[in-house]
Parts: structure tokens; C-alpha cells; sequence
């Protein structure tokens, strides 16, 4: 999708577009066909006052509609957008919200299908009218470099188990860094076997492809000294459950299970190619949670790369094992910030539904910070407690901490995931997202089917922000 302001559209372009207008006297969008004219009419009866919030639904609302209605170029006047009723927004967030949310509706995952003759429904221009400063110019264009990381990440999240080994992860992920002024290092079984992660190693004994830590990072500040923030993202390309079987109709979608990794590898890659000036790092800890002749069992104990040991209750609780030396590895950069992204609680749906992220953190200041960042991005997320008294939760008993409560229950299950990373998590301020509530899109949100890209709107901010 090809996205550039004009001042006005020539008299040949204004028959060859669709000219997209907003209505207060319609709460659906319509499609008008004239002799000479073609108008896509929005309604807005129901989405005053206009909020960051109701700016994107109504700006992928427009996009998706053209699709249906097969509506290849549109023009929309930015002065119209900023005369809705209540627009709390500036033309320069405006601009960066269009950017990033017109090319993320414009998506879709279609690899493995077949071109239909009449071609797919895309949108290809937007003509954006009216007159605008070179810094607001500088804003659209942030957020279409934006939108475009978060399709790719969708993309790698949305691809197959089968042909998304953490081998191919990682050639991926080098692949979508080239060019960017991010590098791109990966550790395979051997280096992990040095640096003793037997936590990631213990997940991955089971299959036959082999684990990758994979590590991306950008240098866009000259000063040494300046301590990094780092990325940490979950990064199972498969997950069966191990011998603690999944259900079936929950391993349907475990080939999203790397949805922290893509989006964390992608948040930085945006970081570069925008060239923000910050120290970014993403790691990757990639393994495939397999059934096999070799695999963990409930009832191991695994040695990690900190030192603790861990007692394996429950093999599905993996997303945490291989998080556990990631956020280990990540002191050695004496990081000034670390957060880590990863689909790991069931519970966590329980909690929020399929609206926002949850947020956990023992730093208040820091989980206020985040959730201010994701109202601002859209990648929504909400707070849970890590108090000492939920602790025994992860208590050990042969290990020095369980991956599970060690007692049956059903109780503050995205606490206790926390918990147990916060045990790993040693040195340096940290938060836990747990995104499992956003891996695949909400009915109303206006996006195509699969995997929603989040949260990498909000990570670009915080890295765009710094500490």
C-alpha cells in the first residue's frame, strides 16, 4: 500500500479515486457510485468523541471496507478527520496512527493461496489531502515503516509449524534485518551447551530440530557507555505440550507460539530502519516443544543457565523455561531496562479476554510507564500484581523453584508465571507482557484473521522513548 499526502487531487485523479467522506448521520460505511465519482461514506454516528481508540477502528474500518467493496485507491481529507466531533489528537499522531493502522488493515496472511483471476482486493494508494509540515510528513511515514514491521512479524507468527522450524526463525529473522542497520547473531546447540542453558535445552531434547538463540541488535547512539534496553521474546515455533499433551483443539494455533520472539526481533528492526537513537537488543530463545523418545518429563529437574535448578511439573509450561536463560543471558549487557514479550498464560485470556496484554511488573512507576505507552500505540495492556506472597506459587521441591504451583490449582495463573521469570529476572528493572490475550486478532479489531502483531506499536515507543 503506497500512502502520500497531496494538497488536492488533480481533476484526472478525482475520477480515478474513491473519495472517502464521514457522516454523523450514519452509524454503518457506505458505498456510492455516481456518473463521475465513486464515495465511500463513514459513518461515525457511534464513535464520538474521536479518541486515539476510535481513530484506529475508524481508520482500518475505511481500509477493510474498500476491500470488501474491491476499492483499489482512496482519498481521504485530513481536515475532515480533525473537524470530528471531540478529536482529541494532533495532525502529526494523527498522521502516525493512519500510517501504521491503514497498512496493518491492509493485510493478509495468503502464502499458501492460489490468486484468484480477478486479482485480490487490495488497497493500493491513499491519497492523504491537505497541507502539512515536513516534521508531520516525518510522522506518517514513522508509522507506515511501523505498520509495515507489524505485518512482517504477523507474517512470521501466522507461518506453519512445519515451515517454521527455529532454524528457519532465524534465517528469517536475519533475512528482515538486512539491510535495516540491525545484526543479527545466532547461538546454536553447542554454544548453548557452553553457556550451561539446560533450561532451553531441556525443552528443546525432544525434538528433532535444533534450538537457536537468536540475537538482534541495533546501535543507534555513539555513546559506549549508554546502557542498552532489551527485548526478550518467547520463541517455541511449535508447541505440542510435550508429554503433559496439550488438547487438541489448543494446539491448533501453537504455531503462534513465537509470537513474542517475532515481535520483539521486529520492534528492534523498526527501531533501526527508523533510526532512533538507542541501544536495542531483542534475544530469541527458539525451541520446538516436541514428543519424543528424548523429551523432558514431569517430574525432571533442570539445571539453568543461572544456576537454579527448576522442577518440571508440567512439560506445557516451556514458554518459561526457555524465557528463564534468556532473561539470565540478558544481565551480561547490564541492561538499563528489560521486557519480555511471550504468549505464556491461558489464564491470562481468563483474566483481560481478547482485549489488551497483561502487564506485570514489581516496578510501579514502570507498569504505569508501559500501559501509558500502550493506550498510546494501541497495543493495549493491563496490570496484574507480583507480590512476595504469591512466591509459593513457584516453590520447589527437589529444584529450587517449579515451573507450576506445586499444588493443584487454577488460581493467578499469569501471576504465577510471573513469579517464576521474576526468579531469573536478577540485576536490572524488568517487566513481564504476557500477550497470549492478544496473539491472534479480536473480532472487533478490524484486522485480518491470525496473528495481531502485538505488541510491537508499544515496543517501538518505549524504544523510541528510552529509559
Amino acid at each position: 500500500m503506497k500512502i502520500e499526502i497531496k494538497p488536492s487531487l488533480s481533476a484526472k485523479d478525482a475520477k480515478a479515486v474513491t473519495k472517502v467522506t464521514f457522516s454523523p448521520e450514519h452509524a454503518q460505511t457506505q458505498y456510492v457510485r455516481e456518473a463521475q465519482t465513486q464515495t465511500l461514506v463513514v459513518g461515525v454516528k457511534d464513535s464520538a468523541p474521536f479518541t486515539r481508540r476510535t481513530c484506529i477502528t475508524l481508520v482500518r474500518r475505511i481500509v477493510r471496507t474498500a476491500q470488501v467493496q474491491r476499492i483499489a485507491r482512496l482519498a481521504v481529507e485530513l481536515d475532515a478527520l480533525v473537524a470530528l466531533p471531540g478529536c482529541e489528537l494532533t495532525l502529526e499522531d494523527m498522521l502516525r496512527l493512519l500510517g501504521e493502522n491503514m497498512v496493518m488493515a491492509g493485510y493478509e496472511y495468503r502464502i499458501y493461496k492460489t490468486t484468484p483471476k480477478e486479482g485480490w482486493p487490495d488497497v493500493t494508494h491513499v491519497a492523504l489531502l491537505g497541507h502539512v509540515s515536513t516534521h508531520e510528513k516525518k510522522a506518517l511515514q514513522a508509522g507506515v515503516t511501523v505498520g509495515e514491521e507489524v505485518n512482517r512479524c504477523r507474517g512470521l507468527a501466522n507461518t506453519p509449524g512445519g515451515d517454521m522450524t527455529p532454524t528457519i526463525l532465524a534465517q528469517r529473522v536475519r533475512a528482515a534485518a538486512k539491510g535495516s542497520g540491525a545484526s543479527v547473531r545466532v547461538l546454536g546447540r553447542n554454544d548453548m551447551e557452553t553457556l550451561k542453558m539446560g533450561a532451553i535445552l531441556g525443552v528443546a531434547q525432544g525434538a528433532k530440530e535444533a534450538p537457536q538463540f537468536i540475537i538482534v541488535e541495533y546501535k543507534g547512539i555513539t555513546n559506549t557507555s549508554a546502557k542498552p534496553i532489551v527485548l526478550v521474546g518467547k520463541g517455541i515455533t511449535y508447541d505440542t505440550g510435550g508429554l503433559s499433551l496439550k488438547p487438541s483443539p489448543y494446539m491448533l494455533d501453537m504455531h503462534l507460539d513465537m509470537s513474542g520472539g517475532a515481535a520483539v526481533a521486529h520492534a528492534v528492526i523498526a527501531a533501526a530502519r527508523l533510526k532512533l537513537p538507542v541501544h536495542a537488543i531483542a534475544l530469541i530463545p527458539a525451541a520446538e516443544n516436541a514428543i519424543g523418545n528424548e523429551s523432558y518429563r514431569p517430574g525432571d529437574v533442570l539445571r539453568s543457565m543461572s544456576g537454579k535448578t527448576i522442577d518440571v511439573l508440567n512439560t506445557d509450561a516451556e514458554g518459561r523455561l526457555v524465557l528463564a536463560d534468556a532473561l539470565t543471558y540478558a544481565a551480561r549487557y547490564k541492561p538499563a531496562l528489560v521486557v519480555d514479550v511471550a504468549t505464556l498464560t491461558g489464564a491470562s485470556l481468563v483474566a483481560l479476554g481478547t482485549k489488551a496484554s497483561a502487564v506485570l511488573t514489581k516496578d510501579d512507576a514502570l507498569a504505569h510507564r508501559l500501559v501509558s505507552l500502550g493506550e498510546e500505540s494501541g497495543d493495549y495492556l493491563w496490570p496484574l500484581p507480583l507480590w512476595d506472597e504469591y512466591k509459593e506459587l513457584v516453590k520447589g521441591k527437589h529444584g529450587d523453584v517449579s515451573n507450576i504451583s506445586p499444588k493443584p490449582t487454577r488460581d493467578a495463573g499469569t501471576i504465577e508465571g510471573g513469579m517464576f521469570l521474576a526468579e531469573f529476572a536478577v540485576g536490572y528493572p524488568w517487566a513481564h507482557i504476557d500477550m497470549a490475550p492478544r496473539m491472534v486478532s479480536d473480532s472487533s479489531d478490524q484486522l485480518a484473521e491470525g496473528a495481531a502483531g502485538a505488541p510491537v506499536r508499544m515496543l517501538v515507543r518505549l524504544l523510541q522513548a528510552g529509559v
